[in-house]
């Protein structure tokens, strides 16, 4: 190891060269630094549980929820094993470190099994791109502009694209035409995230698809039961006639 002024340690560790930086500042710092980067993203590797907790006091919470108090880490992991549970640092960085007594594998299971449950419920938007060519027909042009209404009622983003070659980019102004004219078309079913901009020999445009609002239109029609019927009043009772005297 070699030191230089004091202020810096230089050497090799198992083949990969080292640096540590022994200003005060800078350990304050990089302490911070990696304080910041322990709250911001906590990994399951890096949780400590049992033996692995290493704080000289912590604050212990039960498998119920409770607050046992504050004590030193062995005698929390006493009472996690007489009920066959893990000790588990939840809060690295409070003073005391917090620890809770809970099965860590059922945790991390209970864990995995919500992420599944959520990628699985979430959707994926692509973003399907349609070419067009400045002297494109008509017949060409519907058949690319259906294709556009199907990726959009798909729920997917589309990217209208027109390539200029050669000679083509003094007619920019025609392509900008074809997506305009395109934008007008598909407009009750989408919405122009990005107007048509023009990178180098390329003109393009990003349309999304709209939100429907059936399911609103939908609600508001919903019929309203129907008021239960009152019952039927009691018929007056008969009235009797009186023989005449």
């Amino acid at each position: 190891m070699v030191v230089r002024g004091g202020c810096r340690a230089t050497g090799q560790r198992g083949g990969c060269p080292y640096i540590f930086d022994l200003r005060p500042r800078v350990i304050i710092l990089y302490s911070q630094a990696l304080r910041r980067l322990g709250e911001d993203c906590i990994d399951k590797r890096f949780i400590r549980t049992n033996d692995r907790i290493r704080a000289r006091e912590i604050r212990v919470i039960d498998d119920e929820g409770g607050l046992l108090g504050i004590m030193p880490p062995y005698e929390a992991l006493k009472k996690a094993r007489e009920k066959n549970l893990d000790l588990v640092e939840i809060s690295p960085t409070a003073q005391p470190p917090v620890c809770r007594i809970m099965d860590y594998g059922k945790y991390l299971y209970q864990q995995e099994k919500k992420e599944r449950e959520a990628k699985k419920h979430q959707k994926t938007i692509t973003v399907k791109e349609v070419k067009f060519r400045i002297n494109v027909d008509d017949h060409d042009y519907e058949t690319k502009k259906n294709h556009v209404l199907r990726f959009l009622d798909e729920g997917d983003k589309v990217k209208a694209t027109i390539f200029f070659r050669g000679r083509e980019m003094t007619r920019t102004s025609l392509g900008r035409q074809i997506l305009e004219r395109l934008i007008k078309d598909v407009e009750p079913h989408s919405i122009v995230e990005f107007r048509p901009r023009q990178e180098g020999n390329t003109l393009h445009a990003i349309l999304a698809p709209k939100k429907s609002e059936a399911p609103k239109k939908a609600e508001k029609e919903k019929p309203r039961p129907a008021a239960a019927s009152a019952p039927n009043p009691a018929p007056p009772p008969a009235q009797v006639a009186k023989p005449a005297s």
